[in-house]
């Protein structure tokens, strides 16, 4: 699985606005602020938190006192809800949802295979809040696959 830079820096955003969140959920967060605290360029970060506003996980107010806040409760946002946001389809294959490729012979189910991947990822995903991975508890599912031999191995090849 690829992670996308996007994907990556929106889920340090979306951590720091869930910091603030827990404090006080109306409270707004500058850009600068989380650019700086997370080591995002700002001019990227502004067009992923623009993403993040129109899929409705952040809301926006302009002006002086304007910033950024989690327009959910972190409870409620999913790893799955900001992957979608800010790239689409979890898993696509070639661009295309893994059940609309057409393979034949020998290949002809490899579409069950890109499937099950999506399956896999979903289980993982969709069950991980910004909650969960802001008070370090995630679902034990998952925490079980932290535990699996060679999880925290690199594969070469």
């Amino acid at each position: 699985m690829h992670i996308s830079a996007k994907a990556d820096y929106g889920m340090r955003a979306l951590l720091e606005l869930t910091a603030s969140y827990l404090e006080n959920p109306k409270q707004l967060v500058k850009g600068d602020a989380i650019s700086k605290a997370q080591g995002v360029p700002v001019k990227f970060l502004e067009g992923i938190l623009r993403q993040l506003r129109q899929s409705g996980i952040v809301a926006s107010q302009r002006g002086a006192e304007g910033g950024y806040r989690l327009d959910r409760s972190p409870s409620e946002v999913s790893i799955a809800d900001v992957v979608r946001a800010l790239d689409g389809p979890l898993a696509a294959v070639r661009g295309q949802r893994p059940e609309d490729v057409e393979y034949s012979g020998p290949s002809e189910h490899l579409k069950e295979v890109w499937i099950a991947v999506r399956a896999a990822m979903r289980d993982v995903l969709e069950h991980i809040t910004l909650a969960d991975v802001a008070a370090n508890n995630l679902p034990a599912p998952i925490s079980a696959l932290l535990d699996e031999p060679g999880a925290w191995q690199r594969r070469v090849g």
